[in-house]
């Protein structure tokens, strides 16, 4: 150490240009080595090629890989540097040649480039080939040498060698001529890469064949003798064919491809892809698309989510079509009308707060809210339904009535807390509607709802009835990226686990077409919870369908918003998810959370907690939160005879022939419409003549409804029809007196109907009972 001091402090001058020499030689190779843009190209979860978007300059160059397949590695080394692993960077043997016999032709005769040599070469494009840039290249290929192992400088030149035309790399030269990865290349097939980037201008797949059919058998040939492939391998070697043209890269992500570009441009990513599964539902929305073209339908999209993981196992953004049909407009992201598709989050949120248990009553009867009239899908009504059998019917007037009692603002708390990125107003810029469609959301994230949903109820059962406080959290299609679900805790997130398996209860039944029952249904051995839904003017078909594992949702419709007649969610979109959870394995059903839940008395009739004049009650669980829903209402003690012909009392009867029954009664408007559904319903008896007292009696309006306004047709001849009027009435037995605009106009008995012809204009119509009792109800008739 001493004499390099001494030595440095007699040489300055020397030693100073030295250190100088060696900072610039240290400094010299630019970092990164290359930087080309690349092409945007993602990979299925198990390394298969999905797709791929061209770089920026046009080229198909891929990201920089640093695996080379060991085929092709051994092709390029024989043919290019056989002394590779030898060299400090140049091969003066090589480049000694190649000066003597350059200097005797006169011309640049052979290079004598070792593969190092040549990864600088191709990074420092545009230089002229002089002796001079001969010498840069040789002290650069050492450097590269010092700062890279081997493997890596094989990997650089792999990468970004020309393989002819605008194929750059050998990633995207064993895609474009074989149509496969390089790691599936023969023999043959590794030889005609690894002579291409030799001469890539002239020869390339489709022309100068001869030239390069004796590259590749001279090089095969070679093989041979260095006895790295047998006798029968080069015999088949040289028997192949060479590629004609290049291959079509795969398009079997194109709209994941499009989003991965946008977050991700140039990089390779390795996704979440399960490649049949995506393969096989690319097949099975193509042959519905060529189904529902046919009736001008011509976009769709299929969204497959790993419940567990909440990984994207199959992600197909559109059909098959064609630009004018706007075939690369990715819908899975897009916001579109909802439909009937967010009942479920209604009815589970309503479980949660303890307003409903699973089978209560409600009220399917015509419904005016304000100037907000809802039908239900098939326009009839069932007076009072189960609030499950509402659910899995997907009925609409019972649905906004449930709105309408939970609240608005309370439902809408819940969806925002879902994180429904396209709910932008406040609830009462939806109104009532918002359960109908009068919102819009995307499948991305009503398929993340599910599955977190999903996960919710799996985890309770799973991990000693907690939850995890992350559990409502995005999808990945990341291969890398690992979900994390947070930590546990005993308080739940937003829904309960037992509301979430209530609901999932009502929607895993299966033959519950919105009104028409033409379409085969799906085998009923798998237990899918699922739901349909179809937006106003018919323009969105929605279908979306959970097991313990899996989540599958699919939109149908046109992507410019165009509706057509028959674009329904159980016609359309629902044939799609069973085809797709055909490919799905089978999955037990979710395990019931009896921690979160309770066995109480329940009411067969109505639904509710069983009162002490229920006569018909079950043992049911419901979820805890609902023990604080009262007790059936419905359910009246009444007096009648013996014959339960009539109701009595003591001033007409003895007491000892008086009968003490509990009876089922509806209000009349729902009693109307429940009969006719329900023919086992008995209405309560009337009180017999010779009885003092009358039961509380009481008379609804059927038609019109209120501040209706009406236009009166007219027949073939030219005659105005007729207004219907129509009432409901505890005693249809009952005299009623009808008044328009106080004027009498008759009366009816037993059945309460009404003919009259009002003038167009404001009227009011005015109904009186025997008993005294007065209906009003106001209506405008239009010209």
């Amino acid at each position: 150490m001493n004499k390099i001091i001494t030595y440095i402090k007699a040489h300055k001058i020397k030693s100073i240009l030295f250190g100088v020499l060696l900072i610039a030689y240290y400094f010299c190779l630019p970092s990164p080595l290359f930087k080309d843009p690349t092409a945007t190209v993602i990979m299925s979860s198990n390394g298969r090629l999905l797709g791929a978007q061209i770089a920026k300059d046009g080229q198909w160059r891929f990201p920089q890989n640093d695996s080379v397949s060991e085929k092709f590695k051994t092709c390029i080394i024989q043919f290019e540097d056989e002394h590779f692993y030898k060299h400090p960077g140049f091969n003066p043997v090589s480049i000694f040649k190649a000066l003597r016999d350059n200097l005797h032709s006169g011309k640049v005769k052979r290079g004598g480039s070792t593969i190092t040599q040549q990864v600088i070469r191709l990074s420092r494009k545009g230089k002229s080939r002089t002796y001079f840039e001969k010498l840069k290249e040789i002290i650069l290929a050492t450097r590269l040498e010092f700062r890279e192992s081997k493997e890596k400088i094989l990997s650089y030149y792999s990468s970004n060698a020309p393989f002819g035309g605008n194929v750059v790399g050998l990633d995207a030269a064993s895609w474009r001529y074989f149509n496969r990865s390089s790691n599936e290349l023969s023999w043959a097939e590794s030889a005609t890469l690894a002579v291409l980037p030799n001469a890539p201008s002239l020869i390339y797949p489709g022309k100068n064949q001869d030239r390069l059919l004796k590259k590749r058998d001279r090089l095969l040939s070679k093989l041979l003798q260095n006895e790295i492939i047998d006798s029968l391998t080069y015999q088949l070697s040289v028997a192949e064919s060479l590629p004609q043209k290049p291959y079509a890269l795969p398009n079997t992500a194109p709209h994941l491809l499009q989003r991965m570009s946008r977050s991700n441009h140039g990089e390779r990513i390795k996704t979440t892809i399960d490649i049949k599964l995506q393969d096989r539902i690319n097949h099975i929305v193509k042959n519905h698309y060529n189904k529902l073209s046919g009736n001008e339908i011509y976009n769709a999209a299929v969204l497959v989510l790993d419940v567990k993981t909440r990984r994207v196992l199959s992600y197909i953004g559109n059909t098959p079509t064609d630009r004018a049909h706007q075939k690369d407009v990715d819908i899975i992201d897009k916001p579109r009308s909802t439909g009937s598709i967010l009942k479920p989050f209604l009815y589970a949120a309503m479980l949660d707060a303890g307003d409903l248990l699973p089978n209560t009553l409600v009220a399917d009867i015509p419904s005016q809210f304000g100037s907000y009239n809802p039908e239900n899908f098939d326009e009839t009504y069932d007076g009072a339904v189960p609030a499950s059998r509402a659910l899995s019917r997907s009925l609409n007037v019972p649905s906004v009535k449930m709105l309408q009692d939970f609240g608005l603002d309370r439902f809408y708390h819940y969806l925002k807390n879902l994180e429904l990125k396209d709910l932008r107003y406040n609830a009462n810029h939806y109104g009532l509607s918002l359960i109908l469609g009068g919102a819009e959301s995307n499948l991305w994230d009503l398929c993340k709802s599910y599955a977190a949903l999903s996960s919710t109820l799996n985890h309770f059962s799973e991990n000693s009835s907690t939850y995890f406080t992350n559990e409502f959290c995005e999808p990945t299609f990341l291969d890398s990226n690992a979900i994390d679900f947070g930590s546990e805790t005993d308080d739940k997130i937003l829904f309960d686990a037992a509301s979430i398996y209530l609901t999932y209860e009502s929607l895993k039944e299966v033959n519950r077409p919105e009104g028409d029952e033409n379409w085969e249904f799906f085998d009923d051995s798998k237990q899918v919870a699922w739901k349909t839904g179809t937006s106003f003017g018919f323009r969105d078909a929605w279908a979306i369908g959970t097991t313990k594992d899996y989540v599958v949702g699919v939109w149908v419709g046109n992507a410019d918003g165009e509706g057509r007649p028959g674009l329904v969610g159980v016609q359309t979109a629902a044939p799609i998810l069973f085809d797709v959870f055909d490919l799905l394995p089978n999955s037990d059903w979710f395990a019931q959370p009896f921690d979160g839940m309770q066995d109480v008395d329940i009411c067969k009739e109505s639904g509710h907690r069983a009162s002490p004049n229920c006569v018909h009650v079950d043992k049911t669980f419901i979820q805890v939160s609902g023990l604080k829903t009262r007790a059936c209402p419905y359910h009246v003690l009444v007096h009648v005879d013996r014959n339960e012909s009539f109701q009595v009392n003591t001033s007409c009867e003895d007491l000892s022939s008086i009968v003490h029954k509990s009876w089922f009664v509806l209000p009349p408007l729902m009693a109307y419409y429940y009969k006719s559904k329900n023919p086992f319903y008995k209405p309560l008896p009337k009180f017999r003549n010779d009885c003092l007292g009358a039961n509380t009696v009481s008379m609804e309006f059927i038609y019109p409804k209120k501040n209706s306004a009406i236009f009166l047709p007219k027949d073939f001849n030219g005659k105005t029809n007729d207004l219907i009027l129509k009432i409901a009435h505890s005693k249809p037995e009952s005299t009623l007196f009808w008044y328009l605009d106080n004027v009498f106009v008759g009366t009816t008995k037993d059945i309460h109907d009404m003919s009259v012809k009002p003038k167009p204009g404001d009227h009011m119509i005015t109904v009186v009972d025997a008993f005294g009792n007065e209906a009003k109800r106001r209506v405008e008739i239009l010209e």
